[in-house]
């Protein structure tokens, strides 16, 4: 059986984004993430604990948070006071900070600082004494820890490496099958390493979902998404160099014409820096079409390993894809295998 998620960004009004993840929930889906960018968006932990307040069984979570918009003690106090109030219903996806820092003219952490980060929030909201900066730390109010779930997303060698070796779970933002394989046999191969199970890390394929007849216009919806991932890629591209092989093609070729990116129209539709996405990216690294196409294409995902498929909900059919997911495309998916 295979979970399913929905990524929202937390636009005002904080109703609009509850009544999403309300609907998410009717419909059967088990988690819902959102942005953490806080200049871009609204606070996300305000945010969550409203649809915490809201919901009754979803797992609520960053998609992805980052070790350098806030003290890591800090982050570790908002899980553990969500789980104080609601019960062990959060989730923490990791990254090395894109938007979240970039725009603000800052750079990305690294991912030693990614490892260290997941390390002290997990082992704090779990109610131990964790060595943070020089000092045992802990929070004397947790009467009773949680096990956070703590997720990593990359898309690069030494991210997945990193994801391998540290993470719960791994995070690819992208749906395609062939970079599916790979990079999660990336993760495997660093986990198998660090003695850890291989198969004991879980996955979740994210990426835009758009249910419909209208390809054109979907593509033309989702068309932002290949510039998204386009603007990591070119971060891998950059350390590698093109045609290094440290990466699949698949993921690489596609960004040859990219020019720049401008966050502030990050994550939406109609974003003008994505023009270099071609049709046939949008279709590899979405879900479009007819429900039977997304059923198909998520039974693929999850047969290579994928636990998890969390839709990115920025179009203009969010309603309509949600109830399709619910009524359609998770009963097929979550039924025994015959």
């Amino acid at each position: 059986m295979m979970d399913f998620g929905v990524v929202l960004q937390t636009n005002p009004p904080v109703r609009a984004v509850v009544e999403l993840a309300k609907r998410a929930e009717a419909n059967g889906f088990t988690h819902v993430w959102v942005f953490d960018s806080p200049v871009l968006w609204q606070e996300p932990f305000v945010v969550l604990s409203r649809i915490l307040a809201e919901t009754e069984r979803v797992v609520v979570g960053p998609m992805v948070t980052n070790p350098g918009s806030r003290d890591w003690t800090v982050l570790a106090s908002a899980f553990a006071t969500l789980n104080e109030q609601y019960g062990p219903r959060t989730i923490c996806g990791m990254g090395r900070g894109d938007s979240a820092l970039r725009y603000i003219g800052r750079k990305p952490r690294s991912l030693a600082e990614m490892a260290e980060a997941m390390r002290v929030v997990k082992g704090l909201v779990a109610g131990e004494a964790v060595a943070y900066q020089g000092k045992d730390v802990r929070f004397p109010w947790l009467e009773r820890g949680w096990d956070l779930p703590m997720w990593g997303a990359g898309y690069g060698p030494r991210a997945l490496d990193c994801i391998g070796r540290h993470a719960d779970g791994f995070i690819l933002q992208l749906a395609d099958p062939q970079i599916l394989e790979w990079t999660l046999g990336a993760v495997r191969q660093a986990a198998a390493a660090q003695g850890r199970e291989p198969n004991g890390v879980a996955t979740c394929v994210a990426a835009p979902a758009y249910v419909g007849a209208d390809l054109a216009h979907q593509r033309e919806q989702l068309r932002w998404f290949g510039g998204m991932v386009g603007n990591h890629v070119a971060d891998i591209v950059k350390r590698y160099g093109e045609g290094s092989g440290r990466a699949p093609e698949a993921l690489t070729d596609y960004i040859k014409q990219r020019e720049g990116y401008d966050y502030a129209h990050h994550g939406r539709a109609g974003n003008p820096s994505t023009d270099f996405v071609p049709d046939e990216i949008v279709d590899r690294f979405c879900l479009l079409g007819p429900t039977e196409e997304h059923i198909a294409k998520l039974r693929a995902l999850h047969g290579i390993g994928a636990d998890q498929f969390a839709i990115y909900l920025m179009h203009d059919a969010k309603e309509e894809t949600l109830d399709a997911y619910g009524r359609i495309i998770l009963p097929a998916l979550q039924a025994p295998s015959p």
